[in-house]
């Protein structure tokens, strides 16, 4: 690691920390605590220039080849401070044609192109790829609740990629090994640790502070001329595998596989290795829907009745962070919030009401629930259940 980015690592995880959270201190003492315009002015000049000259001195130092972790882990760190400025207002994608802070979006740009990635932070750079110094990982704040949530979303996504792995070993078994129903028990309980986790995370976080302390340094802005969408927590293959393979979501669903799509460059090069070849395998459900004229021997009502279970707890996770987490932590909150701020709310760049439908469709896709405007699995569910003998709800 070069002095340069050794330097630039210890401000982000020391005073860059310290600047976001006064000032943070100082939107929450407001009677708007969503109005960043005209507090902390000399924090945020400190903050951008500090920063800057950082990125300057990297820029002219050049690509140093120390290997992808040391350039993702750069990467991260010029992300963190991007997207400080942008949750500050010291850049607005409304306002702005391109990014002001000229010396990171340059080498953002520069670092992402060798490597295979969006030039932002991702959720990688927080959750699984977020190395912690005697303890300590980097935030962008010291709040409580800002931890709180990185911890239980590394939780839940480190349970998702276990799961997927289960799921992914199933291929070359097929649905009659005996080992797959191992499997297909080792998936269950690492989405049931998903779903305690995420349990854990809507008790214990505070939707005030996440409202207006966490969430606004997921917004989308400018990198060089480019607007980038914020990261999100489903940024990581394990999900969509475990979506696909189950075979309640399918890649030639025109919405669904668009959304592949446009996430693919915000995961970990191997992840979307791994999620391009899920996205040509068939699935779990289609093999037992082929297989149902052997629904009398046991490894088919064995094998069934895990992959049912866990096409279940699926969709109870799909409905518990859509009614928990987006209804009482984004929505609850904006209604209280002054209209001229959402404009800007969310961190994918639709409007609140598109991206609420967007995330109910994903829901009920993964529910397998009954929809007359929506193809779901429901009646493919139902034939299943109805093989093994068991009425559908």
């Amino acid at each position: 690691m070069s002095h340069n980015v050794a330097d630039f690592d210890r401000w982000i995880r020391s005073d860059f920390i310290r600047l976001n959270s006064e000032l943070e201190g100082l939107y929450l003492a407001q009677p708007d605590p969503a109005n960043v315009d005209g507090v902390g002015t000399e924090l945020k000049q400190t903050l951008e220039q500090q920063g800057r000259e950082f990125c300057r001195a990297l820029l002219a130092e050049g690509n140093t080849d120390e290997g992808f972790e040391a350039a993702f882990d750069l990467l991260g760190n010029v992300g963190f401070y991007l997207a400080a400025c942008r949750r500050h207002g010291l850049s607005d994608p409304d306002q702005d044609r391109r990014s002001p802070q000229e010396e990171a979006s340059a080498l953002a740009m520069h670092i992402a192109a060798s490597i295979g990635v969006v030039p932002r932070f991702a959720t990688a750079h927080l959750c699984t790829h977020n190395r912690a110094i005697q303890g300590q990982y980097k935030s962008f704040t010291d709040l409580a609740d800002e931890r709180c949530f990185i911890d239980y979303n590394t939780k839940g996504i480190l349970a998702f990629k276990r799961a997927a792995e289960a799921l992914l070993k199933t291929q070359a078994l097929g649905i009659s090994h005996p080992i797959t129903l191992d499997l297909l028990r080792t998936a269950e309980q690492a989405l049931r640790e998903v779903r305690e986790s995420n349990a854990m995370l809507f008790r214990t976080l505070d939707p005030h502070q996440f409202f207006y302390s966490v969430r606004p340094y997921y917004k989308p802005h400018h990198v060089g001329g480019q607007v980038y969408r914020g990261a999100n927590a489903g940024d990581f293959a394990g999900i969509n595998v475990i979506d696909m393979l189950l075979g309640l979501c399918r890649a030639n669903d025109p919405d669904y596989g668009r959304m592949l799509v446009e996430k693919f460059l915000y995961m970990m090069p191997e992840d979307q290795r791994i999620l391009r070849d899920c996205m040509r395998r068939r699935s779990l459900m289609d093999d037992f829907l082929a297989a149902r004229e052997h629904h009398g021997q046991s490894w088919y009502q064995e094998n069934l009745a895990a992959l049912l279970r866990l096409c279940e707890l699926h969709g109870e996770i799909a409905t518990q962070h859509h009614d928990q987490l987006v209804q009482n932590f984004i929505v609850g909150p904006s209604e209280a919030m002054d209209r001229k701020h959402l404009g800007q709310l969310t961190a994918s760049g639709p409007q609140l009401q598109h991206l609420l439908a967007s995330l109910a469709n994903l829901r009920d896709r993964r529910a397998a629930t009954p929809r007359e405007d929506l193809q779901t699995r429901y009646a493919d569910v139902a034939t299943l259940r109805q093989s093994l003998g068991v009425d559908h709800d």
